[in-house]
C-alpha cells in the first residue's frame, strides 16, 4: 500500500484507537482515560486493550494504574515491551513516558521536535500486538502532542475517535468547545462528550452538591451536536483508587484493581458510557453522533 509506514505497520492488529481529548487541564481527564481503559477491560467478550499516555510532561496514568514504582520497559527484538497491568493474564498493556524516567519526581523539558520523536517511538517501536482497543490518554488542550498523533496516525484514519472530556462550568465548556473545534478542522470522529466532576456525593448522607455547577456539559454538547455520553460525580472512593490506594492490596485476585474499581460508585455509571463507545464502534455505526444519549 503506497499509505503505509511503519506506525500503520506495528498498529495493524490494533482495532479501534480512542483519543481522550480536554480543551484544558483539571477536567479529570486521565482520570477519564484510566476509567474507560479498565471498563473496557471488564466487557464481556474480553477484550484486549492497550492505554497510551502521551501527556508527556505529566504522565500520571502509571500512578493511577498502580504501576509507577518497580517496572520499567523492557527492550526485546521486536521492540519496547509495554506494561502489562493485570500482569500474566496480559490484556491491559500501558506504556508512559513516567516509565523512561530515572526518578518519578524529574521533569520532562522537552521542545516539539523531541516530543514527536517520542509519540513516534511510542506509536512506531512499542510491541503492542493484537489489541482491540488503544486509549490515548493526550495533553490538556491542541498542541503539538495532537497534532503528532493525528500526523503519524493519518493512515489509520478509520480507525480514529475521539472523547470529549469536560467539566460542568462555563470556563472549562468554552474551552471543551475549542477541543471540539480541533476535531473538525482535522478530521477526528467525536464518539461523544462526558462531563466530569459534575457534583459531588457526600459519603455519610448522600446529598449531592453542586461544586462545579451541572449540566454545563449537557448543553454543550446539544449545542454543537456532539452525543451525550454521560455525567460523573466526584467519587471519593475513585480518588483514593487512582491515587494509590490500591497498593495495599487488601483484595486477593489476579487484578486487585480491577477488583476495587467495581466497588466504587463510579463503576456502573462508567460502565454505561463505556458500553454506549463500544456500541457505536461497531461495524456499521456512525462513530459521531448527535447529541440526546444517556445522562
Amino acid at each position: 500500500m503506497s499509505n503505509e509506514t511503519p506506525i500503520s505497520r506495528r498498529l495493524v492488529n490494533v482495532n479501534h484507537i480512542i483519543l481522550i481529548l480536554s480543551g484544558k487541564g483539571g477536567v479529570g481527564k486521565s482520570s477519564v482515560s484510566t476509567q474507560l481503559a479498565l471498563s473496557l477491560y471488564t466487557q464481556s467478550s474480553s477484550p484486549r486493550v492497550g492505554i497510551l499516555d502521551v501527556d508527556l510532561t505529566g504522565p500520571s496514568i502509571p500512578r493511577m494504574l498502580g504501576v509507577d514504582e518497580g517496572y520499567s520497559v523492557h527492550q526485546s527484538s521486536d521492540g519496547w515491551v509495554p506494561i502489562f497491568v493485570d500482569g500474566a493474564t496480559a490484556r491491559l498493556a500501558c506504556m508512559s513516558v513516567g516509565f523512561l524516567l530515572k526518578r518519578k519526581e524529574d521533569s520532562v523539558v522537552w521542545r516539539g521536535p523531541k516530543k514527536n520523536a517520542m509519540i513516534r517511538q511510542f506509536l512506531g517501536d512499542v510491541r503492542w500486538g493484537e489489541l482491540d482497543y488503544l486509549v490515548v490518554d493526550t495533553p490538556p488542550g491542541t498542541s503539538d502532542e495532537h497534532l503528532s498523533l493525528m500526523e503519524h496516525l493519518a493512515p489509520l484514519q478509520n480507525r480514529l475517535s475521539s472523547v470529549i472530556v469536560t467539566t460542568p462550568q462555563a470556563v472549562a465548556l468554552t474551552d471543551a468547545m475549542k477541543g471540539i473545534s480541533f476535531t473538525r478542522a482535522v478530521s477526528l470522529p467525536v464518539l461523544g462528550l462526558v462531563e466530569n466532576l459534575s457534583g459531588y456525593v457526600c459519603p455519610c448522607c448522600g446529598e449531592v452538591s453542586n461544586v462545579f455547577s451541572r449540566g454545563g456539559g449537557e448543553e454543550l454538547a446539544k449545542r454543537e451536536n456532539v452525543r451525550f455520553l454521560g455525567r460523573l460525580p466526584v467519587d471519593t472512593e475513585l480518588v483514593d483508587l487512582l491515587d494509590g490506594g490500591s497498593r495495599s492490596d487488601e483484595l486477593s485476585g489476579d487484578f486487585a484493581l480491577v477488583d476495587r474499581y467495581r466497588k466504587t460508585p463510579s463503576f456502573n455509571l462508567f460502565a454505561r458510557i463505556a458500553t454506549q463507545v463500544v456500541d457505536l464502534l461497531r461495524p456499521g455505526k456512525p462513530e459521531s453522533s448527535e447529541a440526546g444519549a444517556d445522562s
